[in-house]
């Protein structure tokens, strides 16, 4: 089902929620930050994996 941003999809899917509360802080407002884009669960899921990916890779090239 498609909803008209994050806070509407969390709000009203329960395992959406409990997926989006099991995540860190800092990823629940970093996905906040994309409140807008994010219509669906799959939406969810994939910038949750887009924001780690990137924050993993910035790790990666503080380091060296």
């Amino acid at each position: 089902m498609r909803y008209s941003n994050l806070h509407d999809l969390i709000n009203s899917s329960s395992s959406t929620r409990k997926y989006f509360l099991s995540l860190p802080v800092n990823m629940q407002i970093s996905l906040h930050e994309h409140n807008d884009y994010i219509h669906t669960a799959a939406e969810l899921h994939r910038m949750a994996g887009i924001i780690e990916n990137y924050e993993h890779h910035c790790k990666l090239s503080d380091g060296i």
